[in-house]
């Protein structure tokens, strides 16, 4: 995807700001569900890719290395300011998702919340998502899916017409974003809205 869908998300993201804890405040409870999932450990190093406001942050326990990303720098602004408030250590920094510039496996998670139904491009980001993971590393992904294998309905279609634009494609499949990435699904759980929204953990292969 280009420029201008960057752009887009980079606006309307800036608008969600000051009621984004609000609107997001019913999936905390996926959140919290994926990084249990995902059995941290101190002195791991782990990226929350599209950080939005931090809501992720006072999920994790302490003595981990964190870095957090997002394409909007008010997004930025906002996670940089709740990791002061409840004294974690954190890095920052505004960039897009779909290029990371970061090194290759430099983390050993990441933390892919509300995001691979949002970004323009989720293979590009899933494949940014291997390049900086360690082998073995892991990575939680807290989404809604199509099912695997099903198509969408014409109705579903045309509402997906609207969902895209102003805030998530309700069309995408796990599946064949994370192989095409060199990502290997480890587990599966419903999470939310009878099993439309699912966490899953997947690893980058060695």
């Amino acid at each position: 995807m280009g420029i201008n869908t960057l752009g887009w998300n980079r606006i309307r993201y800036r608008a969600y700001v000051p009621i984004y804890d609000l609107v997001a405040a019913p999936f905390q409870a996926g959140r919290r569900q994926a990084i249990t999932a995902l059995d941290l450990r101190a002195g791991e190093r782990v990226l929350i890719l599209g950080c939005g406001t931090g809501l992720d942050l006072p999920l994790l326990p302490a003595g981990l290395a964190v870095t957090a990303i997002d394409l909007t720098p008010a997004m930025v602004r906002r996670t940089l300011a709740r990791a002061a408030a409840i004294g974690r250590p954190l890095r920052a920094a505004v960039m897009n998702g779909q290029q990371l510039a970061l090194p290759d496996a430099a983390f050993d998670v990441v933390l892919l919340h509300l995001v691979l139904a949002v970004v323009p491009n989720p293979i590009a980001c899933a494949r940014e998502v291997a390049r900086v993971l360690r082998p073995g590393g892991r990575a939680a992904i807290f989404d809604k899916w199509l099912p695997e294998g099903g198509t969408p309905s014409p109705a579903r279609r045309a509402l997906n017409a609207v969902t895209a634009t102003a805030f998530s494609d309700i069309n995408r499949q796990l599946n064949p974003i994370l192989a095409t990435a060199g990502l290997k699904l480890a587990s599966r759980a419903p999470a939310g809205m009878g099993g439309i929204y699912q966490v899953a953990i997947a690893r980058r292969q060695s």
